[in-house]
């Protein structure tokens, strides 16, 4: 056998082989009701956390966030771009001098590193969902501050 066809018959087979090769498993289907949530106290007071994929400490992950009747928070950001979505409750977020009320289905995103406050206004828990695009992190900006 020539050196050609050897390398063509090498091409072909492996061609065969990678149309035979079972496919990359997709990723698990999750599902969680919200009564099967699992809250843990997070290390600010007034704040839980519940995952739902992924693990918050180490990468991106997905989790609700609750804060209780009347927390609010310091002046702060987070390393990680995220992605938020009011499920219950009022929140008042304040982003570059601005104050925004927030309730259920609304939506913002905090990329950048980008400083801000909140609030939660009414009679009951703020519950948001977040998509987080890497490990988890609360960083007060006075602590910023004196890193710099």
């Amino acid at each position: 056998m020539t050196e050609r066809r050897l390398v063509l018959v090498i091409l072909a087979a492996l061609t065969l082989a990678m149309t035979f090769s079972p496919a990359p498993e997709a990723a698990a289907t999750t599902v969680t009701p919200m009564s099967d949530l699992k809250w843990s106290a997070a290390a600010i007071p007034g704040v839980s956390t519940a995952v739902v994929e992924g693990d918050m400490t180490k990468g991106p992950s997905h989790f609700y966030l609750k804060y209780d009747v009347g927390l609010v928070t310091p002046v702060h950001h987070h390393s990680p771009d995220h992605y938020v979505t009011v499920v219950s409750g009022t929140l008042a977020l304040t982003v570059d001098g601005k104050e925004h009320r927030l309730g259920p289905g609304s939506f913002f995103a905090l990329t950048n590193k980008v400083k801000h406050t909140a609030r939660v206004e009414g009679k009951e828990p703020c519950i948001m969902f977040i998509d987080a695009r890497g490990a988890w992190d609360v960083v007060p900006e006075s602590a910023a501050a004196d890193k710099e």
